[in-house]
């Protein structure tokens, strides 16, 4: 069995008016003979917020707009090629606001446009081509480096 104590609204509410008077947390706990924990949630519970004086976003504030945001997902789209350092010349450019290849970066992730890099490979000249297309359809019906016709065949008994 718990010793939980249900609080009547009228103590609630003179509890709620000493703490807008200024009275201590502490001088009201022992007044009322409550611990501190109670008479911190009816605290936290009776505050409405403030819009004027809580911010919804904390932390460092974005180096670009939405408008900067959608003009690089823009240019990046436009030219596919173009690497974050030069998007971000481009933005500084357009719109004057400098920002760091990361953010750029970021920004894209955001839109949906992630990064890759082109696979560096040796052109195949048509020679090549042609004994490689002759060999993939030479092996193309084998299985673990085997001809599959030969893992149908019965095996010694």
């Amino acid at each position: 069995m718990s010793n939980h104590q249900r609080l009547d609204d009228g103590m609630r509410w003179r509890i709620v008016g000493r703490l807008e008077a200024g009275q201590s947390q502490v001088y009201i706990c022992r007044e009322f003979n409550l611990t501190p924990s109670v008479v911190r949630n009816l605290w936290k519970q009776s505050r409405i917020p403030d819009p004027s004086r809580e911010r919804l976003g904390q932390g460092r504030p974005r180096a670009t707009t939405a408008t900067e945001d959608r003009y690089m997902s823009i240019i990046a789209r436009r030219n596919r090629g173009a690497t974050a350092s030069q998007l971000s010349r481009d933005l500084y450019a357009a719109t004057g606001t400098r920002v760091s290849r990361v953010t750029v970066s970021k920004r894209l992730h955001e839109t949906g446009l992630l990064a890759r890099r082109p696979a560096v490979f040796v052109p195949l000249t048509s020679t090549n081509r042609r004994v490689r297309l002759a060999w993939c359809r030479e092996h193309g019906d084998w299985i673990n480096g085997r001809p599959f016709s030969s893992l149908m065949s019965p095996g010694p008994a």
